[in-house]
C-alpha cells in the first residue's frame, strides 16, 4: 500500500534558517544576508507552523530534527531549544532522536555551542569547506583553518557527534594536494565527513564568473575523476567508508536525516523555502513555502507558510524513490519500487546497466557499485526514460 509507504523512511523535521553573515559565491541554497533580525518573531512563525502541520500528522514518532540554512548557529539557542522543545511536545520523539544543527566556524558560533547543547540538539554539522586559507577565501568563508580548527574542537567538547564539510575539485587544486587535505581532515574526524565536488550551479557568483569565462584552474573531467577515486579509497582506509554518494560515516553514524530523504521517508519542512513530503490521509504530498523571508513571515501571520501542496502520484513516488536511493550503498528495493510504479523496473536498463558493470543486481535490490557512482546520473536517466 502507498498510504504506508513513508514508514519505510522514517519521519523527521526540517527547520530553515535563512540568514547569513555573508553569501559564499558557490552557493544556490536559499540564503539572505540581514543586518538586523527580529529573533523573537522568527521564533513565534516557526511555533506557529510547527502546531500547523502537526495538526495534520499526528500520533507520529519523530525520528529527527534538521536545523538547516542558511546559517543556523546564528539562531539564538533558546529560539532552538522553543522549536526543540514544541516538535517533541507535538509529535513523540523517538528514543534515539538525532537533532542536527549546522554551523558555521566563526568564533562567535562557536562559543554558542555549550547553549546549543543545552537545548537539545546533540549532533552538529559545520561548514569547514577547505583547510587551506587561501581557498577559504576564494570560496567566500569568513574564517580562517585555525578558526575552524578551534571551533571544531569546542564542537567536539560539546557533542559526541561532530560533522564536517569539505569542498574538493577547487581551483588549481591538485590530486595530491586533495589527498594531504583529506588525510588532515580524517585525523580530525569524529564519526562523519561530507565531502562534496564543486559544482557550478547558475544564478551564482561563480556561476557568472565561469559563463564570463573568468573562473579559471578547475579541473577537468578526468582530474575531478582522480579526486573522487582518492575519496573513496582514502576514508575507507581510515574506516570512514562512502554510504552516500557524497557522505561517509564509521558504521553506525550515518546522518539519520538524510537517510530519511535518501530512503524514502516523510519530513515536514518550515522556513522560507523549505520542502517537505507529507502523508496525508494517504496521499503523499510535495510541499514548498515561500522563499523569500519576508513573504514566508507574512504568509504565517495568515495561517500557513506553505506556496504550494501538491499530491504525488504512485509513479512520482517511485521515481523519487528511485533517484534517492540509488544515491546510498544500499540501493533501492525494487519490490517497492513496483508496488509504487504500479509497474516493473525496466528489464533491458537492468540488464545493459548490469553487464556494464555499474550496477548489481540481486534481483530484489538493485546496488550501485562503486564504478557507476561516478556515473549516477547516467544510471538514473536509464532507468527513468524506460
Amino acid at each position: 500500500m502507498t498510504d504506508e509507504d513513508w514508514r519505510h523512511g522514517g519521519f523527521g523535521l526540517y527547520v530553515h534558517w535563512p540568514f547569513c553573515q555573508a553569501k559564499c559565491p558557490y552557493c544556490d541554497f536559499n540564503s539572505h544576508v540581514s543586518r538586523q533580525i527580529d529573533q523573537s518573531a522568527w521564533c513565534e512563525a516557526y511555533l506557529a507552523e510547527l502546531e500547523r502541520t502537526a495538526s495534520e500528522t499526528p500520533g507520529r514518532v519523530l525520528n529527527s530534527i534538521f536545523f538547516g540554512g542558511g546559517t543556523p548557529s546564528l539562531m539564538n539557542p533558546d529560539t532552538v531549544a522553543r522549536i526543540v522543545e514544541a516538535a517533541c511536545r507535538h509529535w513523540t520523539p523517538a528514543n534515539d532522536i538525532e537533532i542536527t544543527l549546522e554551523a558555521n566556524p566563526g568564533s562567535v558560533e562557536a562559543a554558542r555551542f555549550s547553549g546549543f547543547r543545552d537545548a537539545g540538539v546533540n549532533r552538529v554539522s559545520m561548514g569547514v569547506q577547505a583547510l587551506n586559507d587561501t581557498d577559504l577565501k576564494r570560496l567566500g568563508r569568513l574564517h580562517s583553518v585555525a578558526e575552524a580548527r578551534a571551533a571544531f574542537d569546542i564542537a567536539r567538547a560539546c557533542f559526541d557527534r561532530v560533522s564536517f564539510d569539505l569542498i574538493y575539485a577547487r581551483q588549481d587544486q591538485t590530486p595530491q594536494q586533495w589527498q594531504d587535505e583529506l588525510n588532515t581532515a580524517l585525523s580530525m574526524a569524529v564519526d562523519h565527513l561530507s565531502l562534496y565536488q564543486l559544482t557550478i550551479e547558475s544564478g551564482t557568483a561563480f556561476g557568472d564568473r565561469f559563463a564570463r569565462g573568468t573562473l579559471r584552474g578547475l579541473p577537468d573531467d578526468d582530474r575531478a575523476a582522480d579526486m573522487y577515486e582518492i575519496t573513496q579509497a582514502t576514508c575507507a582506509a581510515h574506516g570512514l567508508p562512502m554510504y552516500e554518494v557524497s557522505n561517509h560515516a564509521r558504521p553506525g553514524s550515518e546522518s539519520r536525516h538524510n537517510m530519511i530523504y535518501w530512503t524514502g521517508g516523510d519530513y515536514v519542512g518550515i522556513g522560507p523555502g523549505a520542502h517537505g513530503r507529507v502523508t496525508i490521509n494517504g496521499i503523499r504530498h510535495a510541499t514548498e513555502s515561500a522563499i523569500m523571508p519576508s513573504d514566508w513571515l507574512g504568509l504565517v501571520a495568515q495561517g500557513n507558510g506553505e506556496t504550494k501542496r501538491q499530491p504525488l502520484t504512485g509513479l512520482e513516488q517511485a521515481e523519487e524513490y528511485l533517484m534517492m536511493g540509488l544515491r546510498i550503498r544500499s540501493g533501492i528495493d525494487v519490490v517497492r519500487y513496483e508496488n509504487l510504479a504500479k509497474r516493473p523496473l525496466d528489464a533491458a536498463a537492468r540488464n545493459s546497466l548490469s553487464e556494464l558493470g555499474l550496477i548489481q543486481d540481486l534481483g530484489d535490490r538493485i546496488i550501485v557499485q562503486d564504478q557507476g557512482f561516478m556515473v549516477l546520473n547516467v544510471i538514473i536517466s536509464e532507468f527513468l526514460v524506460s
